[in-house]
């Protein structure tokens, strides 16, 4: 009944992808002129979130109650997923009362668990693999501030985590040529570059990683970074500042890009670490909107991975 589950930026093709985003620039016009669109009436959203959450959680339980739906939070406590109930006793058992499962948690191999048992789709809210969700926002922000996505460049300055990796997965579907400047201790993954090295060829854009942040941002359309530690590695926040500290995005990384950059940042930022209270409060900053998008492009989501009523976007 239902189509693939969301555990990663690969488990929707390139159609499906364009599709979610031409979605999603469509329900923000229409939330924007107050048009209703309760195209998942009665459906239910089960949230389960190993870790906190605030653009995840709000946009995913508001998006469903736009849509007519309803998301249901599930704390840790609650779930225990992995402890008290094992991935798949929970997948089992909720595919059975709600229509489907976001889950946010620390090992990806949880999140594939859960797709592996249960019957209807699963989306990752982010896993310590990828964070495929906010690809797609990130990939709508520069859509609707540049006017397209072909030929775009996007810089990422910073640690080559889980943001990294979906990105690197997307981006180049979208014709939008990737470079990325980390220590060479924190690059993204090996396999995941292969995977993007890949798609960049077939889609004839570029996909580099270096290490001079200054390289990787000269005529970049878009610099993004990210927190140089996860939630669940604070404790290495200490040993992480003075590896990372030249892959700040601060006025001088801005101005090497050149004057009409802007900058992204996926939140929550330490301010001060990857980037500077000037440059996130800055004219260059897309940031908000960034954030903003999320509702939007996880509605979309949504509406792909459940299906819509028929007739009901026309």
């Amino acid at each position: 009944m239902y189509p693939k589950h969301f555990v990663g930026i690969a488990d929707l093709d390139r159609s499906r992808l364009h599709a979610v985003l031409e979605r999603a620039a469509r329900l923000k016009h229409d939330l924007k002129v107050g048009r209703p669109h309760p195209l998942l009436p009665g459906k239910v959203a089960a949230l389960i979130f190993q870790k906190p959450s605030l653009r995840t959680r709000v946009s995913f339980e508001v998006g469903m109650g736009q849509l007519g739906g309803r998301g249901l939070y599930l704390s840790p406590a609650e779930v225990g997923l992995g402890q008290r109930e094992s991935p798949a006793d929970v997948a089992r058992v909720l595919s059975r009362m709600v229509q489907t499962i976001v889950a946010r948690t620390y090992k990806h191999d949880d999140i594939v668990a859960l797709a592996e048992n249960a019957t209807i789709p699963v989306v990752n809210a982010l896993s310590d693999l990828e964070h495929p969700c906010q690809a797609l926002a990130d990939l709508q922000t520069m859509a609707e501030t540049f006017g397209k996505l072909q030929g775009l460049t996007l810089a990422y300055v910073g640690d080559g985590n889980n943001v990294t990796h979906s990105l690197m997965l997307a981006a180049p579907q979208f014709g939008v040529n990737v470079r990325i400047a980390t220590p060479p201790v924190y690059r993204p993954s090996a396999e995941v570059t292969r995977q993007a090295e890949a798609l960049a060829e077939e889609d004839g854009t570029e996909i580099s990683v270096m290490d001079d942040p200054y390289a990787a941002v000269r005529g970049a359309d878009v610099i993004y970074t990210d927190t140089w530690y996860s939630m669940g590695q604070e404790e290495e926040a200490a040993e992480r500042r003075p590896i990372f500290r030249e892959y700040q995005v601060n006025d001088d990384l801005l101005r090497a890009a050149g004057p009409n950059t802007k900058v992204l940042h996926c939140l929550p930022a330490h301010r001060g670490d990857e980037i500077t209270d000037a440059v996130i409060d800055g004219p260059a900053s897309l940031v908000y909107d960034q954030a903003e998008n999320r509702l939007h492009a996880q509605k979309a989501l949504l509406v792909e991975l459940l299906g819509a009523p028929p007739g009901a976007e026309e």
